[in-house]
C-alpha cells in the first residue's frame, strides 16, 4: 500500500483495522519517522538543520520562521501541517496519523501531547484505531504538559493552561484550564 492511499484512508477517518493492509503500511511509515526523529535528537542541530530534518520527518518544507527545541517525537510525521512563526518546546510528542495542523503563530510548551488515534473501546476491537484530527487555529498557545484529544479544534488566540487536558473544542479567544479543560474566561485585549 502507498503512502498517499494510507493518508486518504486517514484524513477520511477510516477505523484502521489491526492487521489489515492500513495497520502495516501506518507501522512501515512509522519506522521511518522513527529514524528521522532518532536523528534529530541525536546531538546539537543549528536552528536550520532542525528544520531540515523536520521537513524530511513531514515531508515537506518548514518555513525559516519555525522553531522546534529537540527532543521531539512523532510516530508517524506525514500528517503534519504547520503554519509560520510556530514554536515548538523541547519534549513535544505528536501522534499524528489523523492530522495535525497548526496555524500561524502558535506557541506549544514543553511536553505537550497531541493524540490523534483512538484505540477501539470494544475488548474484541481494541487493537484497531480511529483516526481524527487536531486542528490549532492562529495564536494558539499551549502551555506545558497540555494533551490534546483526537478530534479537537481549538480556536484562534486561544490558551491552553499547563497541564490540561483537552476533551472538546475550545472557542476563539478561550482561556481553558483543567481535566478535562474548560473555559474560565475569554483572553480580551
Amino acid at each position: 500500500m502507498k503512502l498517499d492511499e494510507l493518508l486518504a484512508a486517514l484524513n477520511a477517518g477510516q477505523a484502521i483495522t489491526a492487521g489489515s493492509p492500513l495497520h502495516e503500511a501506518m507501522h512501515h511509515a512509522s519506522q521511518s519517522a522513527m529514524r528521522v526523529t532518532g536523528e534529530l535528537n541525536t546531538g546539537y542541530h543549528e536552528p536550520a538543520q532542525v528544520r531540515e530534518l523536520l521537513a524530511r520527518l513531514i515531508g515537506k518544507p518548514v518555513d525559516e520562521t519555525v522553531t522546534l527545541f529537540p527532543p521531539f517525537s512523532a510516530d508517524f510525521g506525514r500528517n503534519i501541517t504547520l503554519g509560520k512563526r510556530i514554536f515548538i518546546n523541547a519534549g513535544c510528542r505528536f501522534q499524528d496519523q489523523g492530522g495535525i495542523s497548526i496555524g500561524d503563530d502558535c506557541l506549544i510548551g514543553h511536553n505537550a501531547v497531541l493524540a490523534t488515534l483512538n484505540h477501539d473501546l470494544s475488548p474484541s476491537r481494541r487493537a484497531d484505531m480511529h483516526p481524527a484530527p487536531i486542528t490549532l487555529g492562529r495564536n494558539v498557545w499551549l502551555g506545558s504538559n497540555v494533551t490534546v484529544l483526537p478530534g479537537i479544534s481549538i480556536g484562534d488566540d486561544s490558551v491552553v493552561a499547563a497541564g490540561a487536558v483537552v476533551t472538546r473544542d475550545v472557542p476563539a479567544g478561550s482561556v481553558v484550564v483543567g481535566s478535562p479543560a474548560r473555559v474560565i474566561r475569554s483572553v480580551g485585549g
